[in-house]
């Protein structure tokens, strides 16, 4: 792309879009899109009503956890709407019903001859584990399970392909009758649970006694917001987040984190890292066994980490630029300033990724040369298929969103909990209440689980504008989204890149990562492992069962599509850590020796150890 149409299309995208540091007042003041408040022209009367209007959603946003009803509301209105104008669809769905019926007579007729081992009708969906115990091949619970299989698969055929339905209403219905359909699975009640009536018949009974207690247990802990049964068990700086380092540098919003060196002598160019700030930043120094950053100080280089403090009501106003300005490029500074070196490998995690591209493609505009190489881990830069979270990402369910952030100051936990766990009800909701409440397990805790209840706050401007843009604008990868008052292209990063999905990822699906190479415009290295979001980033060497795949894409090369991807490239077994430490290697200079922990005659002295003090705000 020429200089002049680079420069035409910036001004094309900056006339498009209201500038970034706005005041709160003007947040999303752009074609189509409602201000959050009053102008400053305003009168007071129309203040005050549209304050009635943001406190009266932020109340029922309370009882709708953080959903919007008319979104809901919407999507069946579509879906419905267009159902009873195809007579063709009802006629479809009524031979299915009928097909469904008659196959499972047929198997009842089957378990009538072979009670135990009758050949199912149909069987579960790969992820779906609900029905792996062996007593659910025996009657009835045989036929329990296959009823209720039949009945999702007709209901997913009925809530699917009804012509003129969008794609998001169709997502949007198709889900929620998945979701009614589980909390009505045979699986989550005590008489049709196969494997609770063994547990139930082995213990006497003692297992309800077991769940009532871990019930009364669980509803202590939520009334007196503790954190689950266990997770005391994991403290940073005790258990977790033990890597020896110092914090070097601090600002109202992040604390930089150095690490002590393990190798007598490191790669001269440092790696910084950008967690996200939807969690804390330690799910990358675990326990020792299973820590990023000690593995990288152990390869021989010198990390960085940035620790992102946990925001209150008095952090409202905090925006996507000053995440930009005082988080990477704070610590971008700092680290230069340190180490004494002009480039660092940057790497970021999920949203302290995305943020990573924008600074990247910042500093590539401005002609800032100080980025060495990009990782990005689990990291959309283009959200039109950012998965399922997108269900919840349309003008309705972002209104209803900041009217109840508006009237706190931030977005709480709990929503944010809640929308991660209706994504995978099966596991997070369904499964456990079996486990803990029926059979009377206790909860295994680890290091994983324990980071995960330790979830942070988003401020209100920040998350209103990472939504709007980013999710549903999709400014970023348009060439629309501003930094430093001017748009950004991701075109323009030059330096080399590591791109990391995983292939079970429901918050950043792998194929929504992998569109980074449809923007990019320099080499890429993709890498696709096994495991989920947080797990399959998480997989030290020696973790068994693990696979990943890997393709180097050059610059000039061709477009490889996702399928072809897999169709193409072979797995190969073990942790995929070691391809991004030989990686970063060989764009590393030769090993020299360690830097000082920070730099006091620059302004950046040591202020304590790690891992600082934001990481403990709750």
């Amino acid at each position: 792309m020429t200089a002049s149409r680079k420069a035409r299309r910036r001004a094309s995208a900056t006339a498009d879009r209201a500038p970034a540091n706005l005041p709160v007042p003007l947040l999303g003041a752009r074609a189509g899109v409602p201000a959050l408040a009053a102008t400053a022209e305003g009168a007071a009367g129309d203040t005050l009503l549209q304050d009635l209007d943001m406190g009266f959603s932020a109340q029922m946003a309370r009882v709708t956890r953080g959903l919007s009803p008319i979104a809901l509301a919407e999507a069946w209105a579509d879906w419905a709407l267009h159902l009873a104008m195809s007579p063709g669809k009802q006629v479809q769905l009524a031979v299915k019903g009928a097909h469904k019926m008659q196959r499972l007579a047929s198997f009842m007729s089957s378990c009538a001859l072979r009670p135990h081992d009758a050949a199912p009708c149909i069987r579960p969906l790969p992820q779906d584990r609900r029905f792996a115990h062996q007593g659910w091949q025996a009657w009835p619970y045989n036929v329990l399970s296959q009823s209720f299989l039949l009945t999702q698969q007709w209901w997913s055929n009925a809530t699917t392909g009804v012509r003129g339905v969008t794609g998001q209403h169709e997502n949007a219905v198709e889900f929620a009758a998945r979701q009614m359909l589980d909390v009505f699975s045979p699986a989550n009640f005590a008489w049709t649970n196969p494997e609770v009536a063994e547990r139930t018949t082995a213990t006497g009974g003692a297992n309800f006694v077991a769940g009532w207690n871990n019930l009364l247990n669980d509803w202590q802990r939520l009334a007196t917001g503790q954190q689950p049964a266990g997770a005391e068990s994991y403290v940073p700086g005790e258990q977790v987040a033990v890597t020896p380092g110092k914090v070097v540098y601090r600002n109202r919003l992040i604390e930089l984190i150095q690490y002590e060196p393990a190798t007598d002598k490191v790669r001269p160019e440092p790696v910084l890292i950008i967690p996200a700030w939807i969690m804390k930043y330690y799910i990358l120094d675990l326990s020792p066994e299973n820590s990023f950053v000690r593995y990288l100080t152990g390869q021989g280089f010198t990390v960085f980490m940035i620790s992102w403090k946990n925001p209150d009501a008095g952090d409202r106003d905090l925006a996507m630029e000053d995440y930009l300005r005082l988080g990477v490029m704070a610590a971008m500074d700092a680290v230069c300033a340190i180490t004494s070196q002009p480039r660092v490998h940057a790497t970021g995690y999920c949203l302290g990724g995305t943020l990573l591209a924008i600074a990247a493609a910042a500093m590539a505009r401005d002609g800032d040369g100080r980025i060495a190489s990009l990782t990005f881990l689990a990291t959309q830069t283009d959200f039109t298929e950012a998965g399922e979270l997108t269900l919840f990402i349309n003008d309705s369910q972002i209104a209803f969103l900041e009217a109840m952030m508006w009237d706190k100051g931030y977005l709480d936990t709990q929503q944010m909990t809640g929308a991660f766990q209706m994504l995978r009800s099966n596991d997070l909701v369904w499964s456990r209440m079996v486990r803990h409440y029926l059979m009377g397990e206790a909860e295994a805790m680890n290091d994983l689980m324990a980071w995960n209840a330790d979830a942070t706050r988003m401020p209100y401007r920040m998350h209103s504008e990472y939504l709007r843009h980013l999710f549903l604008e999709n400014d970023l990868a348009e060439g629309r989204f501003l930094a430093g008052g001017q748009p950004v292209a991701l075109s323009d990063i030059r330096v080399p890149v590591f791109l990391v999905g995983t292939e079970r990822d429901h918050v950043a699906p792998w194929r929504s990562v992998y569109k980074f190479h449809l923007t990019a415009d320099t080499d890429v290295t993709f890498l696709l492992t096994s495991g989920g979001h947080n797990a399959g980033i998480v997989s030290e060497p020696g973790h068994p069962g693990r696979h990943y795949r890997i393709r180097e894409a050059a610059r000039d090369d061709g477009y490889v599509d996702p399928d072809r991807f897999l169709e193409s490239v072979p797995e190969r077994e073990g942790s995929w850590w070691p391809e991004l430490v030989e990686w970063l290697a060989a764009r590393s200079g030769r090993p020299v020796a360690p830097p000082p922990t920070g730099a006091p005659a620059n302004g950046y002295p040591p202020l304590g150890a790690a891992p600082g003090t934001y990481v403990f705000a709750t």
